[in-house]
């Protein structure tokens, strides 16, 4: 038994209480209140001085995509680069040092942060290397190009009519089926070893519960397997929804939640100009964006999934995507009603009061992106650019979801944005928009215990409350209080009691753990 001392305990309970001490046995908290009122059946515990820092439940993420966020923690990100000419000195630095690599894959290119001013194209890429290249676009849903990735191509790719194959570009099918066919190139052992790591960065962001959606077409659904056997070898606890509308395929896989972006994307995005919209686009008056399934599949795929038990999540950005959703989600309802099913919405980055109040009314929860507030990829000029300045100050309607009664869980959908919830935290309670800023209790709940409540785990974990499982983070200081929110220090993240020590482990060694995990620790089955 341990008895933490020195600090300041946040429950992060809806009637939120604070304590000064915590006593935890076994893995799970027994025991909170005063320091200066121990009772004496813990005056006998180990004592661990925190040296007055604050202590919150550990952290949540309600949306990333694990898996490509590990492959690109792995190689290289442009998110951050000035201009070509940088990027081009990452990409050949990245291939000097992985000369095996059949493909070269990177994250994060972007037309709002480069001296250019505009993405780079099949000819740019060709002079930053000879090799096949591939570099996703900063939001997950595009990517370029260079003619020697263009060659490895199928003309099932090249022909489709996302496919732009003088500038290399990749939208919509064309860019899912070929982000299937170049990642068939990774070395399966890269993948397996990146997990550890990526793992390790989440912790050292006080990351304890991880709810990701897996699959991107790997032959056999290799990727959503390897994921499934190797995630208990991991320190956090992770809830893997299966990216596909085949329910044959989940249920052949043994999984209960469902959904995601990818192939299931309802829409696009605001970056490519294809997030599905109710009113046209404000810099092109034909454009409404592009919804990438007819109502009817979408209302199939959430009945059938529904009717399985499943719990399922579904991207939508625009509003008319939000529609499109929302109306799925009834229609599963109406077809077999299901109180505490806790389905989710993902983005919801633009949605009339009169959406979200639909959403409210059938319990509907939202994975929202708070990182997207301020997302310099995306900045608010480009945003009142494409969408005007109506929409855009509409734009992650936090405060009006928390007054409909809305449960929020927040989200980086990395690798769009590094996986940071305390910066998320302080986006949330400064939004550009006062009417949509939310109170800082209910942004540090977006990243505690409404990640918990979306997967069904408000008993276990999520808040300080004794009975719970002893997931915390220690803080450099109280988010409650703290003038910078993003700056505060992660000192420890602790883990079924635990603290929580980096270390990297072969594939042996996960494979080793994740089976021992399995056997002693039900909640990963």
């Amino acid at each position: 038994m341990e008895l933490y001392t020195n600090a300041r305990f946040i429950s992060c309970e809806k009637e939120n209480r604070i304590y000064t001490a915590m006593a935890v046995k076994g893995g799970h908290i027994v025991w909170l209140g005063d320091e200066s009122s121990i009772p004496p059946r813990y005056g006998k515990a180990k004592r661990v001085d925190l040296g007055g820092a604050t202590v919150t439940p550990a952290f949540g993420d309600t949306h990333m995509h694990f898996g490509s966020l590990c492959v690109f923690e792995n190689t290289f990100y442009l998110m951050d680069v000035k201009n070509f000419a940088e990027a081009k000195a990452a990409v050949r630095r990245y291939a000097d040092s992985h000369r095996k690599n059949k493909v070269l894959m990177g994250y994060g290119c972007t037309a709002n942060t480069v001296a250019e001013h505009r993405l780079p194209e099949k000819r740019d890429l060709d002079d930053w290397t000879e090799r096949p290249l591939m570099v996703m676009k900063y939001d997950g849903h595009a990517a370029v190009c260079n003619s020697a990735m263009l060659a490895l191509l199928s003309d099932k790719v090249k022909s489709d009519p996302g496919c732009n194959t003088e500038t290399g570009w990749l939208y919509q099918s064309a860019f899912y089926n070929g982000v299937n066919e170049a990642t068939a190139y990774i070395p399966t052992m890269d993948i397996i070893r990146g997990l550890s790591g990526g793992a390790e960065y989440l912790a050292s962001v006080g990351i304890g519960l991880v709810h990701t959606v897996e699959g991107v077409g790997f032959a056999n659904d290799l990727d959503i397997d390897m994921i499934k056997i190797l995630a208990p070898g991991l320190p956090q606890a992770f809830r893997i929804f299966f990216q596909t509308m085949d329910l044959k395929a989940v249920k052949k896989h043994g999984f209960k939640r469902v959904g995601g972006c990818f192939k299931l994307a309802l829409d696009g995005c605001f970056g490519s100009e294809d997030a599905a919209l109710k009113e046209p686009y404000a810099n092109d008056p034909n454009n409404y964006g592009v919804l990438n399934y007819p109502q009817e599949r979408v209302n199939e795929f959430a009945i059938g999934a529904n009717r399985e038990g499943w719990q399922i999540t579904m991207h939508a950005i625009g509003d008319a995507a939000v529609e499109q959703c929302i109306t799925a989600y009834e229609a599963a309802y109406a077809d077999k009603p299901w109180d505490d099913a806790r389905h989710v919405m993902i983005h919801v980055c633009l949605a009339s009061e009169e959406q979200l109040k639909r959403a409210a009314k059938i319990k509907l929860c939202i994975a929202a992106q708070s990182p997207f507030i301020y997302w310099k990829q995306e900045p608010d000029e480009y945003l009142c650019s494409v969408l005007g300045r109506e929409r855009t100050d509409r734009l992650n309607a936090l405060g009006t979801m928390h007054r409909l009664g809305l449960i929020v869980g927040d989200g980086s959908d990395g690798p769009c944005t590094r996986p940071k919830p305390l910066y998320g935290m302080a986006c949330s309670v400064n939004h550009p928009n006062p009417d949509e800023r939310i109170s800082r209790l209910d942004a540090l709940r977006m990243i505690t215990a409404n990640p918990a409540y979306m997967s069904h785990e408000e008993n276990k974990r999520g808040t300080l409350a004794p009975g719970m499982i002893a997931d915390f983070v220690v803080l450099g200081d109280d988010p409650l209080t703290a003038e910078d929110i993003a700056g505060i220090e992660v000192k420890a993240l602790y883990l079924h009691g635990k603290k929580h020590v980096a270390k990297k482990i072969g594939v042996a060694g996960l494979l080793a753990r994740a089976i021992i995990k399995r056997i002693t620790q039900r909640e990963y089955i």
